[in-house]
């Protein structure tokens, strides 16, 4: 079951990365995207990491392609022909090439190492005590320098809002 599950969630997360890819529109490419970042959650949910899986959706499908999409839909992008666009069918075929040229390799390299494991043999990397243990022991200083250059931006980011408010008032 797990590995029926596994090829679903890889199918689908390849699919929606080569629909992402070859989408001409700027919208249909990011919800190509976020259907990637959840068949990713999907296959961190396979390999017991439900943390990271919990926090690939809320971050990335959830914060960063909201952002993506206020962007997109902000500047309203127009689609435009370029250089590249009579050679579509070019660009396909070398795409589709470089993927399978990658599923080659990576077939190659699970023949060559043996049977890759299952998730009840990896490291609990994806747990909640795994990943604060780490990030309060090995990890501790690059954690607060992070928290510390947010908390510059955020006070910068007040105080340069504040000064554009201040000067626009006669």
């Amino acid at each position: 079951m797990q590995l029926l599950m596994f090829y679903i969630l890889g199918f689908g997360a390849v699919l929606s990365a080569l629909l992402l890819v070859t989408s001409k529109k700027p919208v249909n490419a990011a919800m190509s995207l976020i259907a990637t970042m959840f068949c990713l959650a999907g296959l961190y949910v396979l390999l017991d990491a439900h943390l990271v899986a919990v926090l690939q959706i809320l971050v990335y499908a959830g914060a960063v392609m909201v952002l993506f999409l206020f962007v997109i839909m902000l500047l309203n992008i127009q689609e435009k022909e370029g250089r590249l666009a009579g050679s579509t069918i070019a660009l396909q075929f070398v795409s589709i090439l470089g993927v399978g040229m990658v599923f080659v390799i990576a077939a190659s390299l699970v023949k060559v190492r043996g049977a890759l494991p299952t998730g009840g043999e990896l490291f609990p990397f994806g747990t909640t005590k795994a990943v604060g243990s780490m990030l309060f022991t090995e990890y501790l200083l690059p954690f607060e320098i992070a928290s510390m250059l947010l908390l510059a931006a955020i006070v910068g980011a007040v105080i340069l809002a504040k000064r554009r408010i201040s000067d626009a008032k006669p």
